[in-house]
């Protein structure tokens, strides 16, 4: 009766099991399909997407060729990889090298697994708050279902776990436990742990909820069946579990909770079933990589180094190390990105690794920003916090982080060349390039202007700006809106609204797991992609592929405060490149000593140094025409300066591959070449013995 019984539930189990996923199935099906005709009809879809491959709205295991300059063997890790699926069976990843000379110059990388750990780890105790309401009112419905469930399933595990286990060996008992339970037998394959893919979608993780309940409500039955088809068993479980102290009962709770899952480590030499625990009330599987996971996962050196700001921000200044080098890149990230953006296209299209390759010393800058609030203030209040303008990135920001790049450069270089001076003649020891993209150009062209009118050395010998942020009234009508909707409202919004971010942690997981959907489902994806490249203009950039960046994650993102965005508004306005307006000629003022913002393009002669302007035609968010604007004023103040001009879209110039772009910007970078040892070494002589023969004649 009992193997009956058995069999009914087990099948009956399965049919539900095959019903409830077709049917999941077929919703997400028609919901791509009805995706798919939407965008058929969609007019000017063909431009939006021209530019993209299957591989980048889905992934595959095929990535574009290597670049011009690492088919020599220039890099030591020309092996690019993809992340795959999670419907992957690729066990490993070949990281080959063909040159291993890098590997000889420095140590070994650090472990990855250490830095899940971001530096940013304060969160804002009010982002809680939704989460647990939410938990509260889900535990209140469903305790009479735990309740109902909680007491066979835990006097089913009392039975069980009496029962005699000669055969079995002692360290193995929790493992006839879950035997026993049952409950995660169907389960396992999705508690493998696998090196493919960092997190699940919102459709796979119904997937698996589903099944987790499946099994629950099954498992009840069977164990219900089974005890009223064996009465006195249940009395036996009854009494023993009523006898039993409390301490075993948490004991127990906490051995249903915390199980063991036999599972495979992907990737190693010698591959082995391993105990891996697994909690159920753990990991939402969210991708919270940081720009250092992946640094360190392709097997390049990473550095962190922590810079704290004039006015007391805790800024990441991140570093690809080659200490010897004389030859420096300093690269800026534009709004709502941070450094992650320069490495997140992998070893062959990102500009970090491109710059690392060719012998240059990495350093990534990362703006203030953060929705942890990292600030020497620990109790800093989100309005506070959050009030700054484009001025505090580069008159605050940058300075620190370039100052800081100074320090850390001049010390390495006395180290490892005594030989060489640290300011021989008012020479630098190395030679620094900065490469800006968007928001990051504009506060560079700011921090450059405002240290040469306070006469203090800006350390910078090249600029190359990626379409940057400055002149902005060539735009389209949704910008206007903004524009206007800012201009009128910001009395309100400034003290309303300080920033502009996703608030909540649920709400930032759930955006990192439809990024996942977006790339699962192409049509889904190409809508979404689509819908926001109308909503900025045309603006043909991989807007679903910048979604799924981990620095999008639930535990930290870079925001944007109102003032940020309340500037680009004035700017636009004014059609001017200036800093930011106090509201008033008395506090103008009190800033910059005169009753109007300090116009930023009218100093353009003061930059001493080559700049390369870089627009793209696609791009809509800042059009050609007002990178040219900033071409003319260089231009017409004696600027040494170039522009070109390519099919590119806004965030092409940091997110997608784009091998020509890369060769331009590493063909302009490597026109830095820093001062041979011997002119160096000559002009330390001469100013020596010019210093020496004026204080003999003193």
């Amino acid at each position: 009766m009992q193997r009956l019984v058995d069999t009914v539930l087990a099948v009956t189990k399965e049919s539900v099991k095959t019903v409830t996923y077709e049917s999941l199935n077929n919703i997400v099906r028609l919901i791509n399909g009805v995706s798919a005709l939407l965008l058929a009809i969609l007019p000017g879809k063909a431009k939006i997407l021209e530019g993209f491959h299957g591989w980048e709205l889905r992934p595959t295991f095929r990535g574009p060729r290597f670049p011009r300059w690492m088919e020599n063997g220039v890099s030591s890790f020309n092996k690019f990889i993809h992340e795959l699926s999670i419907d992957s069976d690729t066990s490993s990843m070949d990281y080959s090298s063909a040159d291993e000379d890098s590997d000889a110059l420095y140590p070994a990388s650090p472990s990855s697994q250490g830095s899940r750990i971001s530096y940013t780890s304060t969160f804002n105790q009010d982002d809680g708050y939704l989460g647990g309401w939410i938990k509260y009112l889900i535990s209140w419905i469903l305790f009479p279902m735990k309740l109902l469930l909680g007491l066979p399933l835990r006097l089913g595990h009392l039975f069980y776990a009496r029962r005699p286990t000669a055969h079995s060996p002692r360290g193995n008992h929790r493992f006839s436990q879950l035997d026993s339970l049952k409950k995660v037998h169907n389960l396992k394959d999705h508690f493998i742990l696998r090196t493919t893919d960092r997190r699940r979608g919102v459709v796979e993780d119904l997937h698996l909820a589903i099944e987790i309940f499946i099994e629950a409500i099954f498992d009840f039955f069977h164990k219900a069946a089974h005890f009223l088809l064996s009465p006195s068993k249940v009395l036996k479980a009854l009494h023993s579990w009523l006898s039993s102290p409390v301490s075993g009962n948490e004991d127990t709770c906490d051995e249903m909770t915390d199980t063991y899952v036999p599972a495979t480590t992907l990737g190693e030499d010698h591959p082995s079933s391993t105990e891996q625990k697994t909690n159920f009330h753990g990991s939402m599987n969210t991708d919270a990589r940081t720009c250092r996971d992946v640094i360190t996962e392709l097997g390049y050196p990473y550095e962190a180094i922590r810079v704290i700001t004039s006015d007391g921000y805790f800024l990441l200044l991140e570093r690809i190390p080659r200490r010897d080098s004389r030859k420096v890149v300093y690269l800026q990230h534009g709004v709502l990105d941070s450094s992650m953006g320069w490495v997140s296209n992998g070893v062959v299209g990102s500009p970090a690794f491109a710059a690392y390759d060719q012998g240059f010393d990495v350093f990534l800058g990362n703006f203030r920003g953060l929705v942890s609030r990292e600030h020497v203030d620990k109790n800093i209040s989100s309005q506070k916090y959050w009030r700054y303008s484009i001025n505090e990135h580069g008159t605050k920001d940058i300075p620190a982080m370039i100052e800081k790049i100074h320090e850390v450069k001049t010390a390495e270089l006395k180290i490892s060349q005594p030989d060489l001076d640290e300011e021989a003649n008012g020479e630098q020891p190395y030679k620094l390039c900065a490469i800006c993209h968007s928001l990051g150009g504009a506060a560079m062209l700011m921090y450059i202007i405002t240290q040469r009118i306070e006469e203090k050395p800006h350390r910078l010998s090249r600029m190359i700006l990626l379409s940057p942020a400055g002149f902005h009234h060539d735009s389209n009508i949704f910008f206007t809106a903004i524009e206007y909707l800012f201009l009128l409202l910001a009395p309100i919004l400034a003290c309303t609204v300080p920033a502009f971010y996703i608030p909540t942690r649920f709400f930032r997981m759930l955006l990192n797991k439809l990024a996942r959907d977006f790339h699962n489902y192409p049509a889904v994806g190409g809508l979404v992609q689509t819908i926001m490249s109308y909503v900025l203009g045309g603006d043909s950039s991989n807007w679903v592929g910048v979604l799924g960046l981990p620095h999008y994650n639930m535990n930290d993102m870079p925001g944007v405060s109102f003032q940020v965005v309340h500037h680009l508004a004035q700017m636009k306005h004014a059609r001017k490149f200036r800093m930011y307006d106090y509201g008033s000629a008395s506090a103008n003022m009190d800033v910059y000593k005169s009753p109007e913002p300090l116009d930023l393009g009218k100093h353009y002669f003061l930059i001493n140094f080559p700049v390369d302007l870089v627009a793209g035609r696609k791009d809509n968010v800042i059009r050609p025409s007002m990178v040219k604007k900033h071409y003319k004023l260089m231009k017409d103040a004696g600027v040494d300066v170039s522009y070109n001009e390519s099919e590119y879209a806004h965030l092409d110039f940091t997110f997608s591959h784009h091998e020509e772009l890369l060769a331009y910007v590493m063909s302009r970078m490597l026109l830095v070449k820093p001062a041979q040892k011997q002119q160096l070494n000559q002009k330390s002589l001469r100013l020596k013995s010019r210093n020496t023969a004026g204080s003999k004649t003193n």
